[in-house]
């Protein structure tokens, strides 16, 4: 047996799986996300651990003797995240999540300190990710950032209580700015940019890898057996395309998670980051993968489902099924958290344009579900703009639960969607998978294969071409709006 970890934003999702790589069981813990301020976005990293043993202990009760088969375990986990460590591993400050916008102004310090930063990092620097957020750190709370030992991306800090060690992979690290991406290694320039060095680093290991054993009394907790490895694990989307079998240049997934990713994997190192998209290191040996990353997916859905006094999202959806009509010029803006590819933009906001005393609930939730289809064209555009080809697009994560979604994302993007079964359980499927390999030491290419198609959904040209013209009016909302929204976040 294999478990898979994923330390998702909103809980953290065990799953238990054999090596016929049939999914026996799966658990899952709640987590909130704290927002004291505007822009900020943050958790408690003692809530991940309560929240892992919460799902894990659920799966020991109801398969004590699977539970204690288990010989390796995986872990994927949100990217990004700054979770800062003194020097006896005490938490030293809420952790700054991959959402968190506070950090602009220090992006463009980084910047303008590593000129060079795009072509070592692959990126552009982003307030998402970790570096900026050491210099919010060393700028606003100095008495916290001269107390740290150890920068730990959230599953990280997870693997340290579950090991005692300090270790991460490739592909989470490549999301902190301070990996140089190609040489798959820390920079030290880029480290040194930000007042760090690679002391304060985790060690780091191939996703495939181990990194070391289960501590004894976890183990004894979780009621597993001796000798128990934890594999290097990945970042959320790497950890997602090694459970869909996206391994093969060429090869993409599109995942309706709490933020929204469109995730290409390369035979090498191809960064395109004047338009946002982010070029990482895949989990495994001698890959890379590009993405789009939008940052509000699925949870635009929660946020108009609870913004509507609706009884559920599934319920939502089938009101917005069965009013069977078109949204007519309503467009929704789904930059709830701002954006990211291709704007890069911490500012945006989310808009409803066009409202009128017609408009009905179902009106507004279907507005959202075409929002977010347009953000994944702008994503899908930029990828294309550098001469990425995508020859077949999974989805997964958990509004891939939905075909009128399904539907409304094939009809935007103008190409058929493959839904595998299980596309819901994601990255804690490719994390198990990853945990099998460190353990076997077998060619992820063999285990690493896609999952049984449940279905494909085709776009309709009709309806793509209507999707087409709302979509010219939706990019040009967001540029009329752009100055806006600057003004606003500076008033």
């Amino acid at each position: 047996m294999y478990l898979g970890i994923d330390l998702g934003t909103s809980g953290v999702k065990a799953v238990l799986v054999d090596h016929d790589q049939t999914v026996v069981a799966q658990a899952t813990a709640p987590l909130t996300v704290s927002r004291p301020r505007p822009l900020w976005s943050e958790q408690d990293p003692e809530s991940w651990w309560q929240a892992t043993n919460s799902a894990v202990t659920e799966l020991r009760r109801c398969y004590p003797r699977d539970m204690a088969e288990v010989t390796g375990i995986g872990l994927s986990g949100q990217m990004h995240g700054a979770t800062l460590l003194d020097g006896r591993d005490r938490v030293l400050r809420p952790a700054i999540l991959w959402n968190d916008g506070r950090s602009g102004a220090e992006c463009a310090e980084l910047t303008r300190r590593v000129p060079e930063l795009p072509r070592f990092a692959g990126n552009l620097a982003m307030p998402g990710f970790t570096a900026p957020k050491l210099l919010w750190v060393a700028e606003h709370e100095p008495e916290i950032f001269g107390q740290i030992a150890k920068v730990l991306l959230p599953k990280d800090y997870i693997r340290l209580r579950m090991t005692g060690r300090y270790a991460s992979d490739m592909s989470d690290s490549a999301g902190t700015l301070w990996l140089d991406v190609a040489g798959r290694r820390w920079s030290p320039e880029l480290l040194d940019a930000t007042g760090l060095d690679e002391d304060e680093m985790p060690e780091l290991f191939e996703g495939t890898e181990p990194t070391g054993l289960l501590l004894p009394e976890v183990a004894s907790a979780w009621g597993l057996g001796d000798a128990v490895e934890v594999a290097g694990g990945a970042g959320d989307n790497a950890a997602g395309a090694a459970g869909v079998g996206v391994l093969k240049p060429g090869s993409a997934f599109l995942s309706l998670g709490t933020s929204g990713v469109l995730f290409v994997a390369n035979a090498g190192f191809a960064p395109n980051p004047d338009r946002g998209v982010h070029a990482f290191c895949h989990c495994f040996p001698g890959l890379w993968h590009q993405m789009s990353v939008i940052l509000s997916a699925a949870s635009c859905l929660t946020w108009v489902t609870r913004l509507t006094g609706a009884a559920g999202e599934s319920q939502l959806l089938a009101e917005v099924e069965a009013a069977g009509r078109s949204t007519g010029s309503l467009l929704f803006l789904p930059y709830l958290s701002g954006e990211r590819t291709p704007h890069n933009d911490p500012h945006a906001k989310g808009v409803f344009f066009g409202l009128t005393h017609e408009h009905t609930r179902a009106d507004l939730a279907r507005a959202v579900l075409e929002g977010v289809a347009y953000a994944f064209a702008d994503g899908q555009g930029v990828l294309g703009e550098a001469g990425t080809e995508i020859t077949s697009v999974s989805v997964i994560g958990g509004g891939a639960r939905s075909r009128l979604w399904g539907g409304i994302l094939a009809d935007v993007l103008g190409r058929p969607l493959t839904y595998h079964a299980g596309g819901d359980v994601g990255p804690a499927f490719g994390a198990a998978r990853l945990a099998r390999l460190a353990v076997t030491g077998e060619d992820p290419l063999t285990v690493c294969t896609p999952p049984d198609s449940d279905f494909v959904i085709e776009p309709d040209p009709e309806a793509s071409e209507r999707h087409a013209a709302k979509l010219a009016l939706y990019r040009g909302l967001y540029r009329n709006l752009q100055e806006m929204f600057r003004v606003q976040a500076s008033t």
